[in-house]
């Protein structure tokens, strides 16, 4: 099996609180191949299918994985953090040219009309479509709102828990 697969498997039964950093297609191989390390590591065997049963197999094993995961997930928010950081610094460095991301204000603009167009269509037709559709277009909505979460994240940082969840982590690492 690919690393990514066998990553993915031993996060999900063994360290289900690592799974958001696998949703980022540029960073899901490095993590996938930094939790197969560290199933490699804990169990001394060679290949991740191998680790992968060791770790089925034996309850003292898994805990020390996952001890070993939680040590590493420090590591794992800075390279997920990472992306973020360069696109703001981007950011920055074109509003020093006096420029602008159009890019990122086209995103935004068909954010919102994808939003707007998802909530007229449950609103004035919701009558005349199946209820299928009804719930495929509420899911569009709401990737769309989550989508308008995320700019507003990007551009004015985030909450102020999210904020002492940074501080905690930045503590951890000292």
């Amino acid at each position: 099996m690919d690393p990514i697969t066998i990553g993915l498997a031993l996060a999900s039964q063994f360290a289900p609180s690592i799974i958001k950093y696998f949703t980022n297609s540029d960073t899901a191989a490095t993590v996938a191949g930094q939790v197969v390390d560290i199933a490699k590591t804990v169990t001394g065997k060679d290949t991740p299918e191998a680790a992968q049963a060791a770790l089925q197999a034996d309850p003292a094993l898994v805990i020390q994985f996952q001890t070993a995961v939680m040590a590493n997930e420090t590591d794992m928010v800075k390279a997920m953090l990472a992306d973020v950081q360069s696109a703001r610094s981007r950011d920055v460095e074109l509003a020093k040219a006096g420029r602008r991301n159009i890019r990122a204000d086209v995103m935004v603009l068909l954010d919102v009309v994808g939003l707007i167009s998802c909530l007229v269509v449950l609103c004035f037709f919701r009558d005349r479509i199946p209820g299928e559709a009804v719930g495929l277009i509420s899911t569009v909505a709401a990737t769309f709102g989550l989508c308008l979460r995320d700019a507003h994240q990007f551009e004015f940082g985030s909450s102020r828990s999210s904020q002492v969840k940074d501080q905690s982590i930045a503590n951890l690492t000292k």
